[in-house]
């Protein structure tokens, strides 16, 4: 029953993730008072990529060709093991293993990247993994905040745990340093921009410059996936509500939007700043993690 729980939970959020995508493309355009793409934009890119054929450099090898297919399926995975309508069995994710097969997908990313032989390709990766040394330890930081409070790195039991934790100065700290980690870790302002190609400034975008087609939309399906997985995150272990009650996947999901129009509002708010500059950003993200834990 929990790997048929999981399995359905995966599936459904693969296809609401680019809904979610829509909403802060579309949130973005009202605030800066343009029309913008509709909801269903990423998914009618979807469609149209998957019409359209790949064209491969001379240079590619099978991991060029692999790289899409385990990016997609290692977020899958993560999505497997969010605890949203599956938590409880100590058996069912942990954050450790969340982390590590997150850091399967970069990897093989980086190394598609790599392998096309473009020099755009190469600086994207180059940066992608500048960012994930400073971001991964980051994300461990605020996930063992909680993790301290239930004792244990069980997803499932983690947000048991904060289901019933008071509001403190502790765990503010912990909430803005896991959301410093969700805009750094899915590429969003003010560490990337995730809708542009401008040479200078592309990170993530650098990397899949040289895929097309099928390979590109599986690329954009996981990162969406990716995406809506960290959001779950944050709301299950820092905007928590009481898993038994009958109303609590409903009133999750207000909160996972709500999230989605804090991150469009977070990204007009700002610029994107420099890549020197990001392991500021990150520093203090590891300075409020621990701040959290010393003050638990």
């Amino acid at each position: 029953m929990e790997l048929l729980l999981s399995s359905i939970q995966a599936v459904g959020m693969v296809l609401v993730a680019p809904l979610v995508s829509g909403v802060i493309k579309t949130t973005k355009a009202k605030l800066q008072n343009r029309q913008g793409p509709s909801l269903f934009q990423v998914y009618f890119d979807f469609i149209k990529l998957l019409s359209k054929d790949s064209v491969l450099s001379p240079t590619a090898s099978w991991i060029f060709n692999a790289a899409p297919y385990i990016y997609f399926m290692s977020n899958v995975a993560v999505a497997a093991l969010v605890p949203v309508i599956s938590f409880g069995n100590p058996g069912s994710g942990d954050a450790f293993l969340l982390i590590y097969l997150w850091a399967l997908g970069r990897f093989f990313l980086v190394l598609g990247s790599l392998d096309a032989g473009s020099a755009f390709g190469g600086m994207g990766g180059a940066r992608e993994m500048f960012i994930a040394i400073l971001v991964e330890p980051a994300m461990l930081l605020s996930l063992l905040t909680v993790a301290f409070k239930a004792k244990t790195t069980s997803l499932g039991l983690m947000v048991l745990a904060v289901a019933d934790s008071p509001f403190s100065l502790a765990y503010v700290f912990a909430a803005i340093a896991f959301f410093m980690v969700l805009i750094a870790e899915t590429g969003r302002i003010p560490v990337d921009n995730p809708d542009t190609h401008l040479e200078l400034t592309m990170i993530h975008e650098g990397m899949i410059l040289e895929y097309s087609g099928r390979r590109l939309a599986l690329i954009f399906f996981a990162s969406a996936t990716k995406q809506l997985s960290m959001i779950f995150l944050f709301v299950v272990f820092f905007l928590p509500g009481n898993p038994l009650e009958s109303y609590y996947f409903g009133w999750m999901l207000v909160k996972v939007f709500f999230i989605a129009i804090l991150i469009a509002f977070t990204e007009i708010s700002t610029n994107k700043m420099r890549l020197f500059k990001v392991p500021n950003f990150l520093a203090i993200s590891c300075l409020l993690s621990l701040l959290a834990l010393v003050a638990y």
